[in-house]
C-alpha cells in the first residue's frame, strides 16, 4: 500500500467531486460526511472529467453524456459508460485524507455453470450494452454475439461528429468494450449476416446456412440508411453515413474547397454539415423545412441552430426537396423541386433509417417495420429487442426513438430480463448533438407541448428550454447548464413541474472557470 496525503477533509465540499493527484494517478474524491471515496478521475466512456459532474440520487453523473455510477462502489448504473469506475482505498486521519495510488481489485461476479445459449444479434450501441451487462452479471452459459462488421462494437456517434471532420481516422473510432471484457465468460464472436430469426423455433440461420439454437436472444440490429426513391440515388458519389467504411468512403471522395450537398436537416444531417464544413468543404443543406428540428426542439431553437450554421457559411436550400440526382455514372448535380440546380460531385443522404428487421420470421411488425416490445423490452417468448428496431411503450404511447444512449438503456434492461429479472423501461430518454463546437442536450421525449419556458436565450449562448404541457415538463433542451442537466437526468424519472425544474436550475449553477 502506497498512501498519499492529498487534501484536508475540510477542503472537500459534501457531495461535490474534487480532482486530486495521488502519486501518478489522477483521482476524483467524493465526501459523504466523514467518509471519503476515491475513483478514477475520468469517465471510462469518453474521458470526461468527473469532477465537473454532479452527485445526486446516490450516483455520480458524468458531465458530458450523463453516464451514472453508484457513489458507494463505482458500479455503472446507466450508459453510455459500460464499465465500472476503478475505486481506490482511502483513509481519513486527523482531518487529513490519504489515498492509495493502487486501485482496489475489480469485483468479479460468480460465474456458475449454465447450459443455456444466449444470442445477441448486432454489435452497435444496444448489442454492446447487452453483452457488457450479461458478462457483468456473471452469465456462465454460451453467449454468441453476431454482427456483419469486423471488427464490430465501436462508437458510431464519432462518425458524424469527429471522423468526417478530419479529427479522428475511421480506424481509430473508440471501441465500446475493452478487450479484457470480451475475454470473460463463454463469449463467441461470429461475423456473419443473419438470414433468418425464427422466434417460434428459437433458431437463427446465418447466410452460410449455419443454424444456432438459442434459449434467449436479443435483436439489436439497428437501422439501415434510407436511399430515397429518387432518380439517380444510386449514382457514385451519393453517400450514406452509418459505418466506418461509409465515413472512409466519404472522406476519400471529399476535397477541401469542393461543394457537398447534404439532403436532410435532421440531427445527422446537421452534424455532418458542421463536420464537413470543418473539413473545408462548401456545405449546402437541402431541407423540406423553413428551419431545422422544429418538430423536436421548437421554432426558436431551430431558427437559432440554422443561424449558427449560416454564420459559419453553410447554405440552406428550402423548403424544397430533391427532384433528381444528375449524372451518368458519377453524380454531377442535384436538381431541386423549386428549379434550382446545385453542381456537385458529392452528396450525403441524411434521409433517415429504417429498422433492420428483414430477418425476423413469424412476428408481427409495426407499420414502420419495427418490432413491438413490452415495457420489459420483450417481443416474444425468449426474444427481446432494443434500439432502433424496437417500438416500446413510453408514457402510455407506443414509440420508436433513434437515440444512441436510449438503445443502450433498453439493452441493459433486456439483458437483465434475459437473466430472469423483471425490469421495466422507466428511464429518461437522452441524446446530445455536437454542431460547430456547441453541444445541445435533450432530456425526455415530448410528443407534443403547448408552451416552452426559457432560461437564457438560445440566440445568444447557453440556455435551458422546458417543453411543457401546461405546467408538466415533458422534455428539457439545453446548451450549457451541465450541472443542472445532470440533476434533471435523474429528477425527470418522476413527474416534474416547471416550477420544480426552475428550482433545480437555480440550485445548480455552473461552476466558475
Amino acid at each position: 500500500m502506497s498512501l498519499h496525503a492529498v487534501v484536508r477533509l475540510e477542503q472537500l465540499a459534501e457531495h461535490q467531486p474534487q480532482r486530486v493527484q495521488a502519486g501518478s494517478e489522477e483521482l476524483v474524491l467524493i465526501r459523504q460526511g466523514e467518509r471519503v471515496l476515491a475513483f478514477q478521475a475520468n469517465c471510462p466512456h469518453a474521458g470526461a472529467p468527473l469532477e465537473e459532474g454532479v452527485v445526486c440520487a446516490g450516483m455520480l453523473i458524468c458531465p458530458w453524456h450523463r453516464a451514472a455510477f453508484a457513489v458507494d462502489d463505482g458500479v455503472v448504473c446507466e450508459p453510455p459508460a459500460l464499465a465500472d469506475l476503478r475505486r481506490y482505498p482511502t483513509q481519513v486521519q486527523d482531518g487529513q485524507v490519504w489515498v492509495d495510488d493502487q486501485a482496489l481489485p475489480a469485483i468479479q461476479p460468480p460465474r456458475h455453470a449454465d447450459a443455456r445459449c444466449f444470442v445477441v444479434v448486432g454489435a452497435g450501441a444496444a448489442g454492446s450494452a447487452a453483452v457488457a451487462t450479461l458478462l457483468a452479471h456473471g452469465f456462465g452459459g454460451r453467449l454468441v454475439w453476431i454482427d456483419q462488421e469486423r471488427p464490430a462494437a465501436y462508437d458510431r456517434t464519432a462518425l458524424s461528429k469527429f471522423v468526417i471532420a478530419g479529427e479522428m481516422p475511421p480506424d481509430e473510432v473508440p471501441a465500446l468494450l475493452d478487450a479484457d471484457d470480451l475475454r470473460r465468460g463463454q463469449l463467441e464472436r461470429v461475423y456473419a449476416k443473419v438470414r433468418l430469426l425464427d422466434a417460434g423455433k428459437r433458431q437463427i440461420v446465418l447466410s452460410d446456412n449455419q443454424r444456432i439454437k438459442y434459449d434467449h436472444a436479443l435483436l439489436a440490429t439497428g437501422g439501415k440508411p434510407v436511399r430515397p426513391d429518387i432518380p439517380g440515388a444510386q449514382l457514385a458519389g451519393v453517400c450514406v453515413l452509418r459505418s466506418r467504411e461509409d465515413a472512409a468512403h466519404l472522406l476519400d471522395a471529399a476535397e477541401p474547397g469542393q461543394a457537398v450537398v447534404i439532403v436532410g436537416d435532421g440531427f445527422i444531417g446537421l452534424e455532418a454539415a458542421s463536420a464537413l464544413h470543418q473539413y473545408g468543404l462548401q456545405v449546402h443543406v437541402v431541407s423540406r423545412h423553413a428551419f431545422p428540428l422544429g418538430k423536436q426542439l421548437g421554432e426558436r431553437i431551430g431558427r437559432s441552430i440554422k443561424a449558427l450554421h449560416e454564420r459559419k457559411g453553410v447554405v440552406f436550400h428550402g423548403p424544397t426537396e430533391v427532384s433528381r440526382f444528375e449524372g451518368d455514372d458519377q453524380v454531377t448535380g442535384v436538381l431541386l423541386a423549386n428549379g434550382e440546380r446545385l453542381a456537385t460531385s458529392l452528396v450525403l443522404l441524411g434521409t433517415g433509417v429504417t429498422p433492420a428487421t428483414a430477418c425476423v420470421k413469424g412476428m408481427p411488425l409495426a407499420d414502420d417495420d419495427s418490432l413491438p416490445v413490452d415495457a420489459h423490452m420483450q417481443a416474444a417468448e425468449g426474444l427481446w429487442a432494443a434500439g432502433d428496431v424496437a417500438t416500446f411503450p413510453l408514457s402510455g404511447h407506443a414509440v420508436r426513438i433513434e437515440h444512441w444512449r436510449l438503445a443502450q438503456q433498453q439493452a441493459v434492461i433486456a439483458a437483465a430480463n434475459m437473466l430472469g429479472e423483471r425490469r421495466r423501461y422507466d428511464d429518461v430518454p437522452y441524446f446530445w448533438t455536437y454542431q460547430h463546437g456547441r453541444t445541445y442536450e435533450v432530456l425526455g421525449h415530448a410528443r407534443s407541448w403547448n408552451r416552452i419556458e426559457y432560461v437564457g436565450e438560445p440566440e445568444k449562448g447557453d440556455f435551458i428550454a422546458l417543453q411543457c404541457v401546461d405546467d408538466q415538463v415533458e422534455a428539457v433542451i439545453a446548451m450549457g447548464y451541465g450541472r443542472a442537466m445532470g440533476v434533471l437526468s435523474q429528477r425527470m424519472k418522476r413527474p416534474l413541474s416547471s416550477k420544480d425544474a426552475r428550482e433545480v436550475i437555480d440550485a445548480w449553477p455552473e461552476l466558475a472557470g
